[in-house]
């Protein structure tokens, strides 16, 4: 099984390094080669309407799996535990369906943001307003 190491950074390097799991938590993005050895840039949002990035011992795991689908090589992997771990190749309509679910998902987390927004008092979003004029 091949494997992945985490390397944290502020800002993602132009030139990643095969085998290495690039990680900003401040700007919400990790990136890495692709294990196919096409060395193509896989950049992937951390947020919670896209991936989940969690460490434990130094050791990475991205969710969900990663599906190059949009390349030539159409790599499917997941990133568990440093470990890369292959899946197949889905179809154009499994492709289409899964697509369908993201934007599904995306649009539910935004929705209930705006919700929870909407919900909060007026006080509370002026001094939430306060509180990060303060943090900058």
């Amino acid at each position: 099984m091949e494997k992945i190491k985490l390397l944290k950074v502020k800002y993602l390097p132009k030139d990643l390094e095969q085998e290495i799991l690039y990680v900003s938590e401040e700007f919400g993005i990790a990136g890495h080669l692709c294990p196919c050895g096409c060395k193509n840039k896989i950049m992937t949002p951390l947020d919670p309407s896209e991936w989940s990035f969690k460490e434990v011992n130094n050791i990475p795991t991205l969710y969900p799996s990663i599906g190059n689908w949009q390349l030539p090589c159409r790599s499917h992997y997941w990133i568990t535990d440093g470990n890369i771990k292959w899946s197949y190749d889905w179809n154009e309509n499994e492709i289409i369906a899964g697509r369908e679910v993201e934007a599904k998902k995306r649009e539910a987390y935004y929705n209930n943001l705006e919700i929870k927004q909407a919900k909060k008092s007026v006080l509370r979003r002026i001094l939430d307003w306060f509180s990060k004029l303060l943090s900058n």
